[in-house]
């Protein structure tokens, strides 16, 4: 998909015609940004349907940008882009990249102080130029440090939903060449971790030579790092690595085990095999006295020679899985097939979302789901439109007409905004006529830990907040987590049985494997929802079941895995259960 790919150029030109003072332009581009971002289906197969007319019933594309998406399908590059780029230092944009750097204060930096890229940013920062600019403060140059910080980690590492289904493009190309067994990646990736460094795709086949050839001359590739027999790696032009390996089926599912587990679960899967009379390697798992194979075509069977249960791979991070395994006490993780339904779902009454609500429900039906709630923002976010509460209300009376028109039951519901006392931004009586309320932090993130926590505290005791949205507020790679006292939050949320929310957004996945699992301890539920702002945003809903499953979550952990009748009969009176 280069849906992503021409996205970014298009927030990019719409960067540099800011900075060179242009107006209206930037805020088309950016429009037409935020469609392709929201498209579900490859702009390829989109162009190959209808050519540029197509292009054009995309909401947001006139026939200008159509031609210039047509340019890129059709050479790789956009002219005007090209040019645009030659105005500008090459670092520019990426100092842009920084939260709270935008056009503006990037050409006053260049300008000013002569920061052309990341690097001369940081060191003035650090000699603290940068707060005798007017405007700029040295509260600012702290921001900018750590806004570097989180840039840099972000550059290291894609974001799991960037990467999966880069990964699922190439495994359905090499699963199409003739000899091919078995497709499958690997590494962190499969272990659904929040970012990912790079790709490990592992393919049996007896022969390897078609492999290599068509995965280095896929037209996804950059630069071929390194073609050998059995191996070869590569740059996509999204600038992720990948590395494919080919191996015998008869070591798939070993190669397999030892390229998914992270190094503490392999050593010490490797020491129980050493205990037992084995020898454990990518290659299978052998008697150490004679060196015969006795397991290595399925990861099932090199487990179970090890005296251990089947251990998903999301679990592999050596955080007592494999206790649990020798035990029979591992969880049966909850599936992306077990969810019924979204409960944070956005419609375009506000401006930062893109379908109506309507569509939202044709889209929600479509997957599959029974229900969905319409959570649209709370009047305080006057920057999108939030709904004042005589919208809101009047809302509801469209909710109840597309719900009979769809066949997909629409629950009524907010996302109302937490406000730094820790009180609702609608009154308790409109809260308590709603089917769902979720509660969330979206300004004031850098209050200090006590100030949070009991700004959260108010928020869970609050008998008409069903679920409390994204609790610590991080956007990885581009905004921190705040500072919360987790224990005193889940236990107050065990205590008032308030929903705490898994958020798929994949800028978000937040609460993350490691909070669930903790929340959890305490008896705690959870909703996994996407945050849906388009039609496309409800596919990520596998994100969000993902770090549940990191969480050791089944099932009966998530309140939307139960049937309609169910849910309702957990969140009816203030959403408790």
């Amino acid at each position: 998909m280069k849906n992503q790919e021409i996205a970014q150029i298009f927030y990019n030109i719409a960067d540099i015609l800011e900075m060179n003072n242009v107006a209206w332009k930037p805020i088309a581009y950016r429009k037409a940004a935020r469609a392709l971002e929201s498209l579900s289906e490859p702009i390829e197969d989109v162009y190959k349907k209808g050519g540029i007319k197509s292009l054009e019933e995309i909401p947001g594309i006139g026939e200008g940008l159509a031609k210039k998406i047509e340019q890129y399908l059709n050479t790789g590059k956009i002219d005007e882009y090209e040019r645009l780029k030659k105005s500008v230092p090459p670092g520019i944009l990426k100092i842009m990249q920084i939260q709270g750097i935008g056009p503006k204060k990037a050409k006053k930096l260049y300008k000013d102080l002569g920061i052309k890229n990341v690097n001369d940013l940081e060191n003035a920062a650090k000699r603290h130029k940068i707060q005798t600019l007017e405007t700029f403060k040295e509260k600012t140059e702290e921001n900018i440090l750590k806004g570097i910080e989180l840039l840099r980690q972000k550059t290291d590492r894609m974001l799991l939903g960037s990467a999966l289904p880069q990964a699922e493009e190439i495994v359905s190309i090499l699963q199409k060449i003739s000899g091919v067994e078995k497709v499958q990646a690997a590494g962190s990736l499969r272990r659904m971790r929040e970012t990912v460094g790079d790709l490990d795709i592992l393919v049996a086949s007896k022969n390897s030579k078609p492999v290599m050839e068509a995965f280095t001359k896929m037209t996804s590739v950059k630069r071929v790092l390194a073609e050998g027999e059995t191996k070869s790696a590569v740059i996509l032009k999204t600038g992720l690595q990948v590395d494919v390996r080919v191996v015998e089926p008869s070591s798939f599912g070993s190669a397999l085990q030892y390229f998914t587990g992270n190094k503490d679960h392999n050593i010490n899967l490797r020491a129980i095999a050493i205990k037992k009379g084995f020898k454990l390697s990518e290659y299978g798992l052998f008697t150490k006295k004679d060196d015969k194979l006795v397991a290595g075509r399925t990861e099932e069977e090199v487990y179970k020679r090890l005296g251990l249960s089947y251990i998903e791979p999301e679990l592999r991070e050596n955080t007592g899985e494999i206790e649990a395994a020798m035990n029979g006490k591992l969880p049966k993780l909850v599936t992306a097939g077990d969810i019924k339904g979204d409960l944070h779902v956005h419609s375009d009454y506000t401006t930062d979302a893109h379908n109506t609500l309507k569509e939202m429900a044709e889209a929600a039906k479509k997957i599959g789901h029974e229900y969905i709630a319409m959570t649209n923002h709370s009047g305080s976010e006057k920057f999108i439109h939030g709904l004042d509460e005589r919208r809101l209300m009047k809302s509801l009376k469209e909710i109840e007409k597309v719900s009979k028109e769809t066949g997909i039951k629409i629950l009524t519901g907010t996302e109302v905004d937490i406000k730094t006392d820790g009180s609702m931004d609608y009154s308790d009586e409109i809260l308590s006529q709603l089917d769902i309320v979720i509660a969330s932090v979206h300004k004031k993130f850098k209050m200090g830990k006590q100030d949070m926590t009991e700004r959260m505290l108010k928020a869970v005791s609050n008998d008409n907040v069903d679920i409390i949205g994204h609790l610590t507020g991080r956007l990885i790679g581009q905004r921190e987590a705040y500072e919360l006292d987790f224990d005193k939050i889940f236990q107050a949320c065990n205590d008032s049985k308030t929903v705490l929310e898994i958020n798929a957004n994949p800028e978000r996945l937040d609460l993350n494997g490691a909070l669930v699992k903790e929340a959890k301890g305490y008896g705690i539920k959870f909703a996994i929802s996407t945050d849906a702002h388009s039609t496309a945003h409800l596919n990520a809903m596998k994100l969000g079941v993902a770090m549940a499953r990191r969480g050791w979550c089944e099932k009966e952990s998530i309140i939307n895995t139960y049937s309609l009748k169910g849910l309702v009969k957990n969140i009816k009176g203030g959403g408790k259960y």
